[in-house]
C-alpha cells in the first residue's frame, strides 16, 4: 500500500522545464547547505568567494547560484525582503530536496537542509553599536507566519510568548506573536565566541512595525521601549530584523536546521546609522562560508 502523499499541480507548481515555480531552481541544482540572503545582489558578493560555480538561476528577487567553497556545496539564494519571501523560498527549498518532481510524491527518504541566513538589522542595546554580529538564538515573530501552519505550538516557546505579550501588555488586534527557536547546534557551530547571542524581532515592516515614526503616528510610542526592557532567561531581545523568525520555525516544522545571524547597521538605542555596511558585511559572509 503507496501511503506516501502526492500533490498535485495547483499546490506543487513546477514550470515547464523541471524547475520549482518562484525559485526557478532544479532539484539537482540544490546543495545541502544552503546560505540565505536578502539582496539578490549579495548572492554575488558570497559566490565571489567560491571555488567553483555549478549553476545560476534568477526570477525577480530570486537569485541562486550553487558553487563549492573549500570543497562544501553550497547554495546561496536570495530571499528578498519579509517574512513572506520566507515563506516562499524555505516551502519551496523543502519540496526541492524532499519530492520527487517526477512523480509529485513525498521521497522515501527525508533529506535536511542545513540554512544560515545572512543579514543586516538594527541594534536594541548598547552592548550591539553599529558592526556587531548578532546570531538570533530565538526569534518573536509579529508577522504572523507561522500561525498558519499545524505544529507551530510544538516549535515554539510558550511561555515566552506569554511573558513577551504580558510584558508588552499586547494588543490582540495586532495577532499573535509566536517564539520560534533556531537550531541550537547550528547557532553553536556558526556563533563561537565572537556573535552577541540574543533574542530577536522579526517585524512585519520597516516603519511603523519598527517603531519608526515619520509621517503617520504610531499607536503604541513606548514599543521600542518596552522591547529593550524585556529579559526572559537571563536575555535580552538585540535586534529589530525582518525573516529570521519565519526561517527558524518553518524549517524545524519541515525537518530542517536553520538560524540567522545579522550585522548591526544601525542602533536604534543610539541612533547610529552606517549606510556604508556593504563594504563590511564581507567579514560576516566569510566567517559564514568557513563555519557552514
Amino acid at each position: 500500500m503507496n501511503d506516501k502523499r502526492t500533490f498535485p499541480e495547483s499546490e506543487l507548481i513546477i514550470n515547464s522545464d523541471g524547475s520549482c515555480f518562484h525559485l526557478h531552481l532544479k532539484p539537482e541544482q540544490l546543495a545541502d547547505r544552503v546560505i540565505l540572503v536578502g539582496d539578490p545582489a549579495r548572492v554575488d558578493t558570497v559566490a565571489s568567494h567560491f571555488d567553483t560555480r555549478e549553476c545560476e538561476t534568477a526570477n525577480r528577487e530570486f537569485h541562486t547560484i550553487t558553487g563549492t567553497y573549500k570543497g562544501k556545496r553550497i547554495t546561496c539564494q536570495s530571499h528578498g525582503i519579509g517574512c513572506d519571501n520566507i515563506d516562499i523560498v524555505v516551502n519551496e527549498l523543502d519540496t526541492l530536496a524532499n519530492i520527487d518532481y517526477q512523480t509529485r510524491e513525498e521521497r522515501d527518504e527525508h533529506r535536511t537542509l542545513t540554512m544560515v541566513r545572512i543579514g543586516t538589522c538594527g541594534g536594541l542595546q548598547p552592548f550591539t553599536p553599529t558592526g556587531t554580529f548578532i546570531a538570533s538564538v530565538k526569534s518573536i515573530g509579529f508577522d504572523g507566519l507561522l500561525n498558519y501552519y499545524a505544529g507551530r505550538n510544538v516549535v515554539c516557546d510558550i511561555p515566552m510568548e506569554k511573558a513577551f505579550c504580558q510584558h508588552m501588555q499586547w494588543d490582540a488586534i495586532k495577532g499573535a506573536p509566536y517564539v520560534s527557536i533556531a537550531d541550537e547546534a547550528l547557532i553553536d557551530r556558526i556563533a563561537k565566541d565572537d556573535m552577541v547571542r540574543g533574542y530577536t524581532v522579526s517585524c512585519g515592516g520597516f516603519y511603523g512595525p519598527q517603531g519608526r515614526a515619520l509621517r503617520a503616528e504610531l499607536a503604541d510610542p513606548r514599543q521600542n521601549e518596552k522591547i529593550e526592557a524585556f529579559e526572559y532567561e537571563g536575555m535580552k531581545i538585540c535586534n529589530f530584523e525582518m525573516e529570521s523568525s519565519a526561517l527558524a520555525g518553518l524549517a524545524t516544522i519541515l525537518g530542517h536546521r536553520a538560524m540567522t545571524c545579522c550585522m548591526v547597521i544601525a542602533n536604534r538605542y543610539t541612533t547610529e546609522m552606517n549606510t556604508e555596511y556593504k563594504n563590511s558585511i564581507d567579514t560576516l559572509i566569510q566567517r559564514v562560508l568557513e563555519r557552514i
